[in-house]
C-alpha cells in the first residue's frame, strides 16, 4: 500500500512537471498563436508577425535563450471566434508552451477558459480592450497600452483644440462595439458628450449611407472606430460628400492602408501610436529594429504593426530569461512580475503580483503631406 501510494505521487509529480515544462525540449521553446492572417485585417497580423520574427529569428542565430531556440508556429482563423478556439486548442495539444500575440478582442476572451483550464499563459494579445484588463489574470500579460488610454489622450486633444461637435464611426461587429464602448465610457469620464454614432454592416457596408448621416449631424471631428479599409472608404465617402472634418483613429489603424486609399487626402488625419514613432531616432528599440529590418529587406518595408510585434518579441524574450534555465509556466509568471519595469528608452512595460497590463505609452500622431506621422 505504501509502495502504491509512493507511486501515485511520484506519477502525479511526473505529470505536474511534465504540464508546466509543456512546450520546452533541450533545444526548443514553442510558442504560437491563432491570428487573422486571411480577410480584410489579414495584411496588418501578417506584419505583427513578420516583426515578431524578425526579432525571434535574431535571438536564434545568436544561440537562443540559454541555448533553446523559439519556434514560433502561428495558425490562421479568418477572425473567426470558433476558429480560434479551435486553433488554440490545437497549439496547446501540440506541446505549445504559451499563446503569443493572437489578435481580436471576441477571440482572446474565448480563448481564456482553455487556456484556464490548462495552465498556459497568454501573452502580447493584439487588443486594447479594457474588458480584458479590468479584471486581473494571472495568466495573461499585455504589452501594448489599451485603447482606453488611447481614447483619452484623442479626447484631451479635441478639448485642447476647443471641439466639442464630435461623432463616432464604428463598425457594427465585436471589434467596432469594443471601440464603440471604449468611447462611451471615456465620454461620460471626461464630460464629452457625442453628437452622434454612426455605424456600418461590417459585412454589407453602405459608406456613401453613413457619410451622408455624417454630414447631416455636422460634426467638427469624427472618431473612427475600425481599422483597414473600412476606416479609408469612410473617409473618402465623408470627403465625397462635401464635408471635411477632423478624422481621429486609434492605433489599430494603418498608416500604410491609408496612405495608399487616400493618397493625398490622409493629409491632417491623427492616430492614436502606441509603441515611439519610427521616426524617434532617440529611441532604442527604434534604432534595433530598423537595423534589423534594413538586414532582412524580405519581410516588406519597415511599418508600425511590425514594430509593435517586433517589441511584443523582445519583451517576451525578456521574459523567457527571467524565467531561468529551466523555464516553466510559474517561474515565468513569477520572473516578470518580480521585474517590475521593464525600459528601453521612454517605452517601458510595469508587471506586478497585482497587474500585467504593460504598457501606458500613447501619443498622437497627425499625418504630414509627406504621408509621414509627425507628433
Amino acid at each position: 500500500m505504501l509502495l502504491r501510494s509512493a507511486l501515485l505521487a511520484l506519477a502525479f509529480a511526473a505529470s505536474a512537471v511534465f504540464a508546466a515544462d509543456r512546450g520546452v525540449t533541450p533545444t526548443e521553446i514553442r510558442i504560437g498563436a491563432s491570428a487573422v492572417l486571411s480577410g480584410p485585417l489579414g495584411p496588418q497580423t501578417k506584419d505583427y508577425n513578420a516583426g515578431a520574427r524578425l526579432y525571434f529569428d535574431a535571438i536564434n542565430a545568436a544561440g537562443g535563450v540559454y541555448g533553446r531556440k523559439i519556434v514560433y508556429t502561428t495558425l490562421d482563423d479568418g477572425f473567426d471566434v470558433k476558429q480560434a478556439v479551435e486553433n488554440t486548442r490545437k497549439l496547446i495539444d501540440d506541446s505549445t508552451f504559451l499563446i503569443f500575440n493572437n489578435t481580436g478582442t471576441p477571440h482572446t476572451a474565448a480563448i481564456l477558459p482553455l487556456l484556464q483550464q490548462t495552465q498556459t499563459v497568454l501573452f502580447g494579445p493584439v487588443t486594447g480592450a479594457s474588458s480584458l484588463r479590468g479584471r486581473f489574470n494571472r495568466l495573461v500579460f499585455h504589452v501594448r497600452a489599451s485603447y482606453a488610454t488611447e481614447v483619452r489622450h484623442i479626447l484631451s486633444q479635441l478639448k485642447e483644440a476647443g471641439l466639442t461637435r464630435v461623432a463616432i464611426f464604428y463598425q457594427d461587429d465585436a471589434f467596432g462595439k469594443t471601440l464603440l464602448e471604449e468611447l462611451r465610457e471615456a465620454g461620460q469620464a471626461e464630460n464629452v458628450a457625442f453628437i452622434a454614432e454612426i455605424k456600418v454592416d461590417s459585412k454589407q457596408p453602405d459608406f456613401a449611407a453613413a457619410a451622408q448621416e455624417a454630414v447631416k449631424a455636422e460634426p467638427q471631428a469624427i472618431i473612427l472606430g475600425t481599422g483597414g479599409t473600412t476606416f479609408t472608404n469612410f473617409v473618402k465617402a465623408v470627403r465625397q460628400a462635401g464635408a471635411r472634418p477632423g478624422f481621429y483613429g486609434f492605433s489599430v489603424a494603418s498608416l500604410d492602408t491609408i496612405n495608399r486609399e487616400l493618397k493625398s487626402d490622409a493629409h491632417g488625419i491623427v492616430l492614436g501610436q502606441i509603441m515611439p514613432s519610427l521616426r524617434d531616432s532617440s529611441s532604442p528599440l527604434v534604432a534595433e529594429y530598423l537595423k534589423l529590418a534594413r538586414e532582412r529587406p524580405g519581410d516588406g518595408p519597415p511599418s508600425a504593426f511590425q514594430f509593435e510585434g517586433f517589441v511584443n518579441a523582445k519583451v517576451l524574450v525578456e521574459g523567457l530569461r527571467r524565467a531561468g534555465r529551466s523555464p516553466t509556466t510559474e517561474s515565468f509568471i513569477k520572473g516578470l512580475e518580480n521585474a517590475g519595469e521593464i525600459a528601453w528608452g521612454r517605452f517601458a512595460v510595469r508587471y506586478s503580483r497585482e497587474s500585467h497590463n504593460g504598457s501606458a505609452y500613447v501619443e498622437l500622431g497627425i499625418i504630414d503631406d509627406h504621408g509621414q506621422l509627425r507628433n
